[in-house]
């Protein structure tokens, strides 16, 4: 169970880096004139950042988390804490699964949104790790 524990932690850190990091390279990215060098190195760096890091780090967090959820009986139908994690894990994924949308806009060069809306949208998963945190270490329900 210890290392089923360790990958989970390893694979939230790395979902969570990539989670923070690519919201900002979209800030950046939004300077760049469409076409350019610059915008073209952003789009390499963005896809990689998703398809290399991001998102086997979703699917390895999701999948030791199951395991340690189910499979060592760790959590209990009736724990409110569990229910409001789930849910924010969700959360964190709708969000990977936008910032995939975002990511395509870019490589086509389709991005309608402002420096400002990706600002706001790298809060998001901040918010939602701070939820997940005190659910898991507090458990206030």
């Amino acid at each position: 169970m210890e290392w089923v524990k360790a990958l989970h932690v390893i694979s939230v850190i790395a979902w969570m880096a990539g989670l923070l990091y690519l919201p900002r390279l979209f800030v950046y990215h939004c300077d760049a004139e469409a076409g350019s060098k610059q915008s073209e190195t952003f789009i390499v760096m963005e896809r990689r950042l998703l398809k290399a890091i991001m998102t086997p780090a979703m699917i390895s967090s999701w999948v030791f988390g199951l395991w340690l959820a189910f499979g060592f009986q760790m959590v209990a139908i009736d724990d409110i804490w569990a229910w409001v994690k789930g849910f924010s894990i969700i959360g964190l994924t709708g969000v990977h699964f936008h910032l995939a949308s975002y990511q395509r806009a870019f490589a086509q060069n389709e991005n309608t949104k402002s420096t400002k809306f990706f600002r706001m949208i790298n809060e998001v998963p901040t918010l939602l790790m701070i939820v997940i945190v005190i659910m898991v270490i507090v458990k206030p329900f």
